[in-house]
């Protein structure tokens, strides 16, 4: 007889349990399901789900951080060598109002009415998202909370949102074809997965990625500036 499947309950991203009535203690999940893998759920679940798929039907399903969200998914056909048909710049410029955003503080997402009824297109929905949701359950793995108040706290919201701008900053003034905007673009990926799921290690590894990416794009422009 195979043994059953034991299932965990299904959470909204950054909602926290109290657990405090005696009479039903909580039990903690195993250490191979990671706490926060029903972002990849709720993300694949939106991707299924009949209706248009705009950027405010996306903030409408997932509302907790959805600053790191909407960037994360905004960045993506940046940060993977995919044919985009020119519309990483349209996605770039939303990208700077929501980060710009993080800069000043603000508690909830506000977006032009343009902007929160832009269709994502096929090439994100069906090529570019179902791509990077094998990046997602993969980082979801290893993924736990590490320094999650340091990350909570609003200077660090608001520092961390000024990297995110320099870093989508980088990736609009890439040259086009040139590739030079995927490091910076991956930077930002990787960092709004850390604070997605709360962990400073990644957001540590995405600055790194994205300066990285910084460095490469003033290198190689130096470069290119000399020969002409």
């Amino acid at each position: 007889m195979r043994p059953s499947r034991v299932s965990y309950p299904h959470a909204r991203i950054g909602t926290r349990r109290s657990g405090n009535n005696p009479r039903t203690p909580t039990k903690p999940a195993p250490a191979d399901v990671s706490v926060d893998d029903r972002f990849s759920h709720e993300l694949e679940a939106w991707l299924e789900q009949d209706g248009p798929k705009s950027v405010g039907s996306l903030t409408d399903v997932i509302d907790e951080k959805s600053f790191a969200v909407v960037t994360l998914l905004l960045l993506i056909p940046s940060a993977l060598p995919i044919p985009t048909g020119g519309v990483t710049h349209v996605f770039e410029l939303i990208a700077a109002v929501v980060v710009a955003q993080m800069v000043l503080g603000r508690e909830e997402l506000w977006l032009p009415r343009r902007f929160r009824e832009h269709q994502l297109g096929t090439t994100m929905t069906g090529k570019a998202i179902p791509r990077v949701l094998s990046v997602v359950r993969w980082f979801e793995r290893w993924a736990r909370p590490r320094f999650a108040r340091f990350l909570d706290l609003r200077p660090v919201k608001s520092l961390l949102g000024l990297f995110l701008l320099v870093f989508v900053a980088a990736a609009f003034v890439a040259p086009p074809f040139s590739g030079l905007d995927t490091a910076p673009s991956l930077g930002v990926v990787i960092v709004c997965l850390g604070i997605i799921f709360s962990d400073v290690i990644i957001v540590s590894l995405g600055l790194l990625v994205g300066a990285s990416g910084i460095a490469l794009v003033i290198l190689l422009g130096s470069v290119a500036w000399r020969l002409l």
